[in-house]
């Protein structure tokens, strides 16, 4: 067994742990927290008329909730049910088996273009983020950040090597460098490298800085799908 399938056997609870964040002023940890509230408040506020219209539009065309809760992994591997808005059509989960053979990037994520799942606004919501404003509930119930590691699917976790575990010392974000890097046009090692490298460097700052620059790279809609 290589190191790689040891690590995968491991307890994920252990391999957490085993993976330190390094240590900052604690400080930065209220700052970041009324960073995450305040913008969280901000979005939810000032798009909720996008939101309402983008609900209404999925009730009118799929006939069911426009509402999406999915089981994520948040920090130090606690779960969560995460806000979105559903892009795909109702019973969508039924079929993923079935899709495995068409994901079209490396690593333990599914990614595909032109996913035959999703309702006819799906590719829209996701191409302008849309579908993940709701995420900003989950910042302000203090599950997610406004910046860190997209929070991944237990499915993926139970794959990760301990490189990767170590993206769990954070709480996960609704926006990251991987989403102002080109996402789905990142390869997994590129996207975990980046994850570590926030986990490595995040500050009060810097989550601004993220913050900033997601705007250009959402209306850029460059690796959105």
């Amino acid at each position: 067994m290589n190191l790689a399938e040891v690590a995968v056997a491991a307890p994920a609870a252990t391999r957490i742990a085993s993976a330190h964040e390094r240590t900052v002023p604690a400080w930065w940890f209220a700052a970041k927290r009324t960073i995450d509230v305040v913008v969280a408040i901000a979005v939810l506020i000032l798009t909720l008329p996008i939101t309402l219209i983008a609900m209404l539009g999925i009730v009118l065309v799929t006939g069911g909730s426009p509402m999406f809760l999915q089981e994520r992994v948040g920090r130090d591997g606690r779960r969560f049910s995460m806000f979105k808005l559903r892009t795909m059509v109702c019973g969508a989960h039924l079929m993923h088996g079935d899709m495995q053979a068409l994901n079209e990037v490396e690593g333990p994520v599914f990614k595909m273009r032109d996913d035959p799942r999703l309702h006819v606004l799906g590719s829209i919501l996701r191409r302008t983020s849309i579908d993940e404003l709701p995420n900003f509930i989950n910042v302000l119930r203090g599950e997610m950040s406004a910046v860190g590691p997209r929070p991944p699917l237990p499915s993926e976790v139970a794959h990760y090597d301990d490189f990767a575990m170590r993206r769990l010392v954070v709480k996960p974000g609704v926006t990251g460098l991987w989403q102002i890097s080109g996402r789905s046009r990142v390869t997994f090692e590129q996207w975990m490298r980046l994850d570590n490298g926030y986990v490595n460097s995040w500050s009060p700052l810097g989550d601004l800085d993220i913050i900033v620059r997601t705007v250009p790279a959402v209306i850029r809609g460059i690796g959105a799908h």
